[in-house]
């Protein structure tokens, strides 16, 4: 693959630095170089020599997007933007890979296969299931849907490593189910879609290994660290968010079923794996 035919999306986010790391030659756009929500800007856009947009590109302010401003921004980014981008992949017969979320679901199920329907509990999950309906009417298409990022930025491991370095035992929830995505994982299943030119639609992404919480990440995260002293102790989503109003509501269940493409050929590396890599170079 020529990947300087390639354009990422949201190249400064967590996704967008894997996939400018991967694909070198590839043209990398953030919002100030190409505002996905215009649609005039979009058409501008020079699209003449590119065969594949990855759209790393969303807003994901769970809690923000309850608030009036925060749910108009969700709705044009993460619905309207992917209009946008969806209309030209059509028009220039470009394969757009585009990236979901577990939150299209409610999380009464485990796992959540490709084929449920979806039942998203926020306004997030509904922009963002508004966004894969526009994805999805791209022929040339594939939605990523995954779970739990963690990459070069903000994120879950890097919050606890720093929690965990000023001596503080956190109080975790332990309700909600899921595995982490490391970026670098998210990025070699594409690779592998892309490459091997596995027929487009829907796949399921994240780590594989055993199922667990966020207190049971956070007691993995501290072992790896050396923060033997540091105890994690449980609660649930309920008690979590008793005194925050305005959060939103959350899946209990985040677990991706990954037998669609691991018939692929595609192995998913253990999270508890890359953890510990990841960590160990945080540390360094």
């Amino acid at each position: 693959m020529d990947d300087r035919t390639f354009v990422i999306i949201g190249s400064n986010g967590q996704l967008g630095r894997a996939l400018q790391q991967k694909y070198p030659n590839a043209v990398g756009v953030d919002s100030d170089k190409l505002d996905i929500t215009n649609a005039e800007a979009v058409n501008n856009f020079d699209w003449s020599n590119v065969k594949v947009i990855f759209n790393a590109a969303a807003y994901t302010n769970v809690d923000g997007a309850e608030s009036d401003g925060g749910k108009t921004t969700a709705w044009d980014v993460n619905r309207n933007g992917v209009k946008n981008l969806a209309e030209i992949a059509t028009a220039h017969d470009i394969t757009l890979v585009h990236i979901s979320t577990e939150y299209v679901f409610d999380g009464t199920k485990s796992p959540h296969n490709e084929d449920e329907p979806i039942s998203p509990l926020s306004e997030y999950g509904k922009s963002k299931a508004a966004g894969d309906e526009q994805a999805g009417r791209v022929p040339k298409h594939y939605i990523i849907r995954t779970s739990w990022v963690i990459g070069d930025g903000k994120n879950f491991v890097r919050t606890m490593l720093a929690v965990g370095k000023k001596g503080i035992s956190p109080v975790v929830v332990a309700d909600q189910i899921g595995r982490l995505t490391f970026t670098s994982e998210l990025v070699r299943a594409i690779d592998h879609l892309l490459s091997r030119e596995v027929p487009y639609g829907t796949y399921n992404v994240s780590n594989g290994g055993e199922l667990a919480s966020w207190a049971d990440i956070t007691r993995a995260i501290f072992k790896d660290a050396g923060f033997d002293d540091l105890k994690v102790t449980d609660t649930t989503t309920g008690e979590y968010f008793a005194d925050k109003p305005q959060a939103a509501k959350r899946p209990l269940e985040s677990t991706l079923a990954l037998d669609k493409i691991e018939a692929t050929g595609f192995k998913p590396r253990d999270w508890q794996e890359d953890l510990r890599k990841y960590v160990e170079k945080e540390l360094a």
